[in-house]
């Protein structure tokens, strides 16, 4: 494995787990454990905090920070090594762009208080880094193989699952997580008061879940017939989560299993790059 691939697929692997971090700190509710940014209490380090819950969201929110921030490295890297190599040398620093825009979000979320809409931006933003790079791993690899019979249900299956998780952050952002406690009704009614505007995000998000399965169950069965391990895979995946999200909602939204339906969102996320990959590129004659 040469230096550069290696280097891609570690900074995936990074890029995942600042994924999950992420939602875990927001999920704990420790989003504003340092009020200030970059620094936690103008100090690298929390220190001095008497209170030790504080102290405790404090480590976890710079922990997120310091985990990104060597992210944030490691693609300054594949860049500069991009350019070297001409492998991708416009496809990194795009990548390189969105991380500067992406710590901008990170800091405007303190700055701003958690602002919801500035909250979801920065979940897709992450999402958009880990999609990026996982094509950037799959271009490293001599794959001689494509499907381009498959654009339109590898393409509109992704553009489903970036709307369901752009509303799923929108719900984690406005602490709508528990709005509608019962299954499958929501609030004792198949389409609550659109006047109650938890209840209203909640449903939505909810609601274009079933949209969701239906198209990614569409593109995993077209799928089939070309990839067999992607497209069963696929279908694991989407039944995980759309498993996860009831559990949340049966269980009352316990931390770990939020983190984990955030961690299934990636991972989806992650099957399908796969699956456009093979859909759009095209192999050299």
């Amino acid at each position: 494995m040469n230096a550069s691939r290696a280097l891609v697929l570690a900074t995936l692997a990074l890029t995942f787990v600042v994924v999950v971090a992420g939602a875990y700190v927001r999920l704990s509710d420790a989003g504003l454990g340092c009020p200030d940014w970059p620094l936690c209490y103008g100090q690298p380090l929390p220190d001095g905090i008497a209170d030790r819950d504080a102290l405790a969201r404090a480590w976890k929110e710079m922990g997120h920070r310091y985990l990104a921030g060597t992210l944030g490295v490691l693609i300054l890297v594949m860049a500069i090594l991009s350019w070297k190599t001409r492998h991708a040398p416009w496809l990194t620093t795009a990548l390189l762009a969105l991380v500067v825009f992406q710590a901008t979000l990170g800091m405007w979320t303190v700055t701003m208080l958690l602002k919801p809409a500035i909250v979801t931006a920065h979940l897709l933003g992450g999402m958009a880094i880990l999609g990026v790079l996982c094509w950037l791993a799959l271009s490293h690899f001599r794959i001689e193989r494509e499907a381009s019979a498959l654009r339109l249900p590898a393409a509109l299956a992704l553009g489903v699952l970036a709307v369901q998780i752009a509303l799923g952050g929108w719900v984690s952002a406005n602490y709508a997580g528990l709005a509608c406690p019962d299954l499958p009704l929501c609030r004792g009614a198949l389409v609550p008061p659109m006047d109650d505007t938890l209840a209203a995000i909640h449903w939505t998000h909810r609601m274009f879940a079933l949209a969701v399965v239906a198209v990614l169950s569409w593109a995993s069965v077209k799928t089939f017939r070309h990839f067999r391990s992607l497209a069963l895979l696929i279908a694991a995946l989407l039944l995980l989560q759309f498993s996860l999200g009831v559990a949340n909602v049966w269980l009352q939204m316990p931390l770990w299993l939020a983190a984990a339906h955030n961690a299934g969102a990636a991972l989806l996320l992650a099957s399908l790059v796969v699956l456009n990959f093979f859909a759009f590129r095209k192999l050299r004659p």
